[in-house]
């Protein structure tokens, strides 16, 4: 009864065949992909760069006023 169970049973690919097969079909979707054009990733680009050099400053600025608060509350003068 056990020998029947493992005839049934389909044998798994090794698993370089299987990574293999994988790796094909990575690559015929990549050559599927619609890539942006070179104007299209600058700009996007730039407007990341914008977003964290605001996010930088408001977040500076955050921090600041919360020193100078803690200093006001606490009377002692921080690290200068």
């Amino acid at each position: 009864m056990a020998a029947a169970k493992n005839e049934n049973k389909e044998k798994k690919p090794n698993i370089f065949v299987r990574m293999g097969r994988r790796l094909k079909e990575t690559f015929s979707e990549l050559k599927r992909v619609t890539w942006p054009t070179f104007p299209k990733v600058v700009k996007a680009t730039c407007v990341v760069l914008v977003v964290v050099v605001v996010f930088t400053v408001v977040v500076t600025c955050i921090n600041v006023g919360f020193k100078e608060l803690l200093d006001l509350v606490t009377g002692i003068e921080g690290i200068k």
